[in-house]
């Protein structure tokens, strides 16, 4: 029988996708039959033309970004920092580096023909929030790699190649089609989604729902999606 999916649409640099991967997580660890469940990640960009400057602050950026005072922006930083540590989380944002998540989607790809892709999201995840690491250096990435047992001369080649850009660029291209404007997004079965990191009770419920229908084979419908929760857009996170 064909396993129940889950696709989630995300950005390493969205402080709302680490916190509703957590929020997933939960979900999932209250369901009896998890070995039927299988989660996707996909590839989103919230500003795909970032330049990576280690040399500024996510507060900097975010002041640029959003056109708001430093100590705005830093009152923002504190604000998901404090519903992060609620999920058990710890985001270190003054020591997040502005860089590029391309090379980290890559990376994601690559670990997904491992069947490693949710540890190489933890890892980017956590390198980015916690680590205060750059997660656009190859460096680093080869590091990270290691630490979950991908090949580091393998990815490195793959990302100086561009052999996987495309699978990136696709799913982007994909979450325009289906309607995505903000993520975290959680697609279920193609039928339900979830936008935003959303109360622990909306995730659940639409994992119920959505496996009671995937049991009785009830699939093919247009999507239905939950929404006005925190969530990272193209114009920046809200």
């Amino acid at each position: 029988m064909e396993k129940f999916k889950i696709e989630v649409w995300s950005d390493v640099m969205c402080p709302f996708c680490y916190i509703g991967k957590r929020k997933l997580e939960k979900s999932l660890a209250r369901l009896p039959n998890k070995d039927q469940i299988e989660v996707v990640w996909k590839s989103y960009q919230l500003n795909p033309e970032l330049v990576t400057n280690p040399d500024i602050t996510i507060d900097d950026y975010l002041a640029e970004h959003k056109g708001m005072p430093k100590a705005q922006a830093a009152q923002l930083s504190a604000q998901v920092g404090e519903m992060a540590k609620e999920e058990g989380l710890t985001y270190n944002m003054d020591k997040a580096v502005v860089a590029n998540s391309f090379r980290a989607h890559v990376f994601a790809h690559l670990a997904k023909r491992y069947g490693k892709q949710d540890e190489a999201e933890e890892i980017l995840f956590k390198s980015y929030f916690t680590d205060g690491l750059n997660i656009d250096d190859i460096a680093v990435l080869r590091q990270l790699a290691v630490t979950i047992g991908i090949d580091a001369v393998q990815l490195e080649e793959v990302l100086l190649s561009g052999e996987l850009d495309d699978e990136v660029k696709m799913d982007m291209h994909e979450a325009r089609q289906i309607g995505v404007r903000g993520v975290p997004f959680f697609v279920y079965i193609r039928k339900y989604a979830v936008s935003g990191a959303q109360p622990q009770e909306l995730f659940e419920q639409t994992i119920q729902q959505a496996l009671e229908d995937w049991s009785k084979g009830n699939t093919l419908q247009e999507l239905k999606t939950d929404t006005d929760a925190a969530s990272c857009g193209i114009e920046g996170c809200d």
